[in-house]
């Protein structure tokens, strides 16, 4: 019997990891990245993930790209005059031993000039490289959900 546990935790092993959903580049950790399905007609869509800094130093993110959009910028929520205003940031540092999240209303990556909408439904996945300062590149593969996690609203906007 305890052969069989042994052999079944053998063979789910490895389906738990690709389910974890979490990268690694240098000393940070990218965490979950999501994006919401949008309708066909939407110009652009917001890509989202948690990047923890596990090292002493701060890092920075430079900047993103995907095969799926023409341009990938990154963009913060601020608040302006009592308005909530989006604006393009040219990095987002990450400090040592700290969280950064990209979310609704917050850091989010912002992709325009979509190329192939065929990755952006319910399901699917497609790439993102992120451009550290210090850790280099590393790609994640950005899960599309119907539905935002936890009850976060995501977004679309017209350039």
């Amino acid at each position: 019997m305890l052969n069989k546990l042994i052999v079944l935790a053998a063979l789910l092993l490895p389906a738990c990891f690709a389910n974890a959903h979490e990268y690694q580049a240098g000393a940070l950790e990218i965490a979950h990245p999501w994006s919401q399905e949008l309708p066909p007609n939407a110009p652009t869509v917001a890509a989202y993930f948690v990047i923890h800094n596990n090292g002493k130093t701060a890092d920075k993110l430079l900047s993103v790209d995907s095969p799926i959009a023409g341009i990938a910028q990154l963009h913060e929520h601020v608040m302006q005059n009592d308005l909530m205003k989006m604006q393009q940031v040219s990095t987002v540092e990450i400090p040592p031993g700290g969280n950064v999240t990209f979310a609704p209303m917050a850091y989010h990556v912002m992709l325009l000039e979509l190329k192939d909408r065929s990755l952006l439904s319910d399901g699917k996945r497609f790439p993102l490289t992120l451009h550290f300062e210090k850790s280099g590149d590393v790609t994640v593969d950005v899960a599309v959900q119907k539905t935002a996690p936890d009850g976060q609203q995501a977004h679309a906007h017209n350039p």
